[in-house]
């Protein structure tokens, strides 16, 4: 999967907003409802370097792995960056990605996951068996 591919696939999740921020931080930023799921770096040395939210241990078993580190002033938050998504196969992105957008949906209100469900009419989020609400 290329960065391309990835962007595109960050567009497709339920309420998903695609903003760039300019400088000073130069980065492309995907959430649902306010809350950010992923974003790519814009702007040399690091174009296109990509980071998402992962659980704890997922956090551990990636910082292990060269090519990925603690995402910049969000590894604390067990955020990651990813340096090259050329070489990481394309369902294990798509699953880290599905992951990070279901913890941003489940960190919003109940009121506010369910006014995406009405507006999405029976689209399911990612991992769900059932549609969010």
């Amino acid at each position: 999967m290329n960065v391309e591919e990835l962007k595109s696939l960050c567009r497709t999740f339920p309420a998903a907003t695609e903003t760039l921020q300019s400088a000073p931080s130069n980065v492309l930023v995907y959430a649902v409802g306010g809350k950010t799921y992923a974003y790519f770096k814009t702007s040399e040395p690091e174009q296109w370097r990509f980071s998402i939210r992962v659980s704890p241990d997922r956090f551990l078993e990636l910082t292990g792995i060269p090519g990925v580190k603690p995402a910049r002033y969000m590894g604390r938050f067990h955020w990651v960056t990813i340096v090259d998504v050329n070489v990481f196969p394309a369902a294990y992105l798509t699953e880290l990605l599905e992951c990070s957008y279901r913890k941003a949906f489940e960190s919003l209100s109940k009121a506010a996951r369910r006014t995406i469900a009405e507006a999405d009419a029976g689209l399911m989020y990612p991992g769900s068996n059932s549609p969010s609400a």
